[in-house]
């Protein structure tokens, strides 16, 4: 029942739209049409990442509030975890909002996954019958990287963007010198661990999921540089 679900929910809808985007695309160029279809899923996703942006930047202001629950009930931990839930119910955030776009987007991940094995392979079954198959499918990008085959360069990439884009969203106290908060050192050590994790993962997959990684990252990175200003005027508070 769960396998028939994700193929209809997330693999037949993700496979027909990359065949559909490939049929149409001019040269049919495959990478091509993978970077449309991540810009249309990521449109999709755009309002409930933005939400967790702003989920961030909200902490990022409360976080000298934090700092002081902590200490002023440090050797209480019931007493901080009531202060704590009030103080994020005050301001209307989540603090596990933030992980909530990357849940959403592990299940189209591994649908993305075989949407890029079986298209190359024309996986006909899955095709629903307005959508005209391709007499075959080219798996070069811009005539250079062959998708259906891994990628150092794109694995490396995917894992750098990934460093600024964890780097840009971090809270202004994470990032300084000397700061010793458990939740600081394990900010600190995800702005390292994410990336290199990454970049390990996407070392041996075909490149076309490295691909799909970068895309996602740099409009993470637009996103959040649109959110610029407000950031700014956090920061000054």
């Amino acid at each position: 029942m769960i396998s028939y679900l994700f193929n209809e929910i997330f693999y037949r809808p993700l496979f027909n739209g990359l065949i559909f985007l490939y049929n149409i695309v001019p040269g049919h160029d495959m990478g091509i049409s993978i970077i449309i279809l991540t810009i249309f899923i990521r449109l999709i996703l755009w309002p409930l990442t933005n939400k967790s942006i702003k989920n961030q930047k909200v902490l990022a202001k409360i976080q000298p509030q934090i700092e002081e629950i902590k200490k002023k009930f440090k050797n209480n931990k019931e007493a901080q975890a009531r202060a704590l839930m009030g103080v994020y119910s005050e301001n209307k955030i989540n603090p596990l909002a933030g992980f909530l776009p990357l849940v959403v987007q592990i299940p189209i991940i591994f649908a993305l996954w075989r949407v890029f094995l079986n298209s190359l392979n024309l996986d006909l079954n899955s095709l629903y019958s307005f959508i005209p198959a391709p007499t075959g499918v080219q798996s070069f990008f811009l005539g250079l990287v062959d998708l259906s085959h891994k990628s150092v360069l794109l694995a490396i990439l995917a894992g750098v963007l990934q460093y600024f884009q964890t780097k840009m969203i971090m809270p202004p106290s994470a990032k300084s010198v000397g700061a010793s908060d458990f939740g600081q050192i394990m900010a600190k050590q995800m702005l390292y661990f994410g990336p290199i994790l990454s970049i390990i993962i996407f070392w041996s997959l075909p490149a076309a999921l490295p691909l799909y990684w970068i895309v996602v990252t740099l409009l993470t990175l637009l996103q959040q540089y649109l959110n610029r200003d407000d950031r700014r005027e956090f920061n000054k508070n």
